[in-house]
């Protein structure tokens, strides 16, 4: 039975009136027309921010913040490269277990009084030794603490040498390094503000910390000693600050947008969907003069996970499983449910983009299979009215209520639980589900990030394989990949495991994401990347 309340009524009521305000809005003048304006970046954070240390940038909300504030060895760039930042080269050693990195010079940490007369000082490899063995400190409880697991030891060879040596050889690891957790902190500004460290932040990126009332705003200002340039020589970034509001709710984070008072939107929200975009991701014509759409692939997979490990005989059952898959259409979901913004996941569990993606597998829209495959579990179980529980929060609700009446109409019984984010999150890791919604975000650009859901010593809740599932040659293929040094057998070893994943159906994959920002026509060189990176060094407005 689809479980209906005031939702439905409500939405239409919420679409309307946000329609009707964001007209009035824009037949004002945007902004606030302050001359300063076009020297500040504005946006809005939903999901508030937790801390500035980048040991704790674990959410994107944090991840975006910090990655403003800190640098590491390497970054990545908007095509998935991985190119220098603070380090000028480096060199692999012929056995792929010696990383040593050459670091530039006259990189230099924001300014702070416990630096001495000059209030800075360059940063050294000793800087990168103290926060890579401050990331493992089991007393920090760093919650990025892995990406270091394979790493047997590193050291400064000399101010400006780097050099890290791992257990075995791992292809992805220097995309592990462009993650925030490795970027590089002050050990005297550390050991003043100890855990204030995280509304104290000194590191040496584009913007510097300025103020935070939590939950009220936050401002960082230009770095007037960064050390990157833009190709004609001018000194990065462009803006003089950048400020960050924190509505909690998105309909009002949608009318500031319309009304010019932040300068772009990360998401497409259901509450104001249809108001912006056409079923085909159309902006809607009264928008195409005031509102810049830019979308790109993103390494991100929406699901349903599995519990494997469950008493349920209907989730225990293949038959089951793989009926789920066919049974909906995953094309008409995206058209309608998310305006054509997604790519349906018909094509196994690593998304489009990877290296190790397979368009040759998964599953596609079959109803005449899905009842064909319940009609053979009722015959062989005795069970009359099979029926299975999703568990979602309030943000997937359409989706899911979308399945459970494409699927009902096969014959299986959908029950939809809806609870908190928190509790969603807290009762997948701890096995109390049978099914839920869930989705994986990549760290690095590596398709092993995907495939290490499925491995068996990744048992939520001490690692990432939330549905339990288990294969002896699945888990063969997986350590296989972590020390394959060649690309094309390793990825060839990726869609292996992923076919596999396929044939056991712990997971029904729903869609491969899309980044989507929506930007005001002034607003120049803010991309959208497969990661979702928020990147605003180069990011500029132009004056009226």
């Amino acid at each position: 039975m689809i479980k209906y309340s005031r939702n439905s009524f409500l939405n239409t009521i919420i679409y309307i009136s946000i329609s009707c305000v964001a007209s009035i809005l824009l037949s004002c003048k945007q902004g606030t027309g302050k001359k300063e304006d076009h020297l500040v970046f504005r946006y809005n954070e939903h999901m508030n921010i937790l801390s500035l240390d980048p040991a704790f940038a674990r959410v994107n909300s944090d991840i975006w913040a910090v990655n403003q504030l800190f640098n590491g060895l390497v970054e990545l760039d908007d095509s998935l490269q991985i190119i220098s930042s603070i380090a000028k080269k480096w060199t692999i050693s012929d056995d792929a277990l010696k990383y040593t990195f050459s670091l530039k010079k006259n990189i230099y940490f924001h300014k702070h009084p416990l630096f001495g007369k000059d209030s800075t000082r360059s940063v050294t490899a000793s800087d990168f030794e103290y926060s890579f063995k401050r990331l493992l400190d089991p007393k920090l409880a760093s919650p990025g603490k892995w990406v270091l697991n394979n790493v047997d030891h590193f050291k400064a060879q000399n101010d400006s040498t780097f050099i890290i040596q791992l257990k075995q050889p791992f292809p992805a690891f220097l995309g592990l390094l462009t993650t925030k957790y490795c970027s590089v902190v002050p050990k005297e500004v550390i050991e003043h503000h100890g855990s204030g460290f995280r509304k104290n932040p000194i590191g040496t990126g584009p913007f510097k910390f300025k103020l935070w009332e939590e939950n009220v705003k936050l401002v960082f200002r230009k770095n007037e000693l960064y050390f990157e340039q833009d190709k004609n020589g001018k000194q990065l970034p462009y803006f003089e600050a950048v400020a960050i509001t924190f509505l909690p709710d998105k309909q009002s984070e949608f009318l500031q947008f319309v009304q010019g008072n932040i300068d772009f939107l990360n998401y497409l929200d259901a509450s104001y969907k249809d108001e912006l975009l056409s079923t085909t991701g159309k902006l809607q014509p009264k928008y195409k003069d005031q509102v810049r759409i830019v979308t790109a692939p993103y390494l991100n997979i929406e699901y349903l996970g599995i519990y494997m490990d469950n008493n349920t005989e209907e989730t225990k059952s293949i038959l089951i499983r793989k009926a789920l898959n066919y049974g909906f259409d995953r094309n008409k979901m995206i058209k309608y449910l998310r305006n054509g913004i997604g790519t349906p996941a018909e094509n196994g569990f690593i998304p489009k983009g990877l290296e190790g993606h397979n368009e040759k597998i998964g599953f596609g829209y079959n109803p005449g299979k899905a009842q064909e495959l319940i009609s053979i579990f009722k015959e062989t179980t005795g069970i009359e009215n099979p029926e299975v529980t999703i568990t979602t929060d309030a943000n997937y609700l359409d989706i899911c209520e979308y399945i459970q009446r494409e699927v009902e109409k096969i014959g299986l019984k959908v029950n939809i639980d809806v609870v908190p984010s928190s509790t969603l999150r807290q009762s997948k890791a701890t096995g109390k589900l049978d099914i839920f919604r869930a989705s994986w975000v990549a760290d690095y650009p590596d398709a092993e990030n995907y495939l290490s859901l499925y491995y068996s010593k990744n048992f939520a809740p001490n690692g990432p394989n939330y549905t339990h599932f288990s294969n002896k040659t699945f888990d063969k293929w997986y350590e296989h990949a972590l020390r394959e040094t060649n690309d094309s057998l390793r990825n060839e070893l990726y869609k292996k495991m992923d076919s596999l994943i396929m044939d056991k159906a712990p997971v029904v994959p729903l869609y491969y994401d899309e980044a989507i920002r929506f930007t005001h026509k002034n607003l120049r060189g803010l991309n959208a990347n497969p990661v979702n990176m928020l990147h605003l060094k180069k990011v500029y407005k132009t004056t009226p």
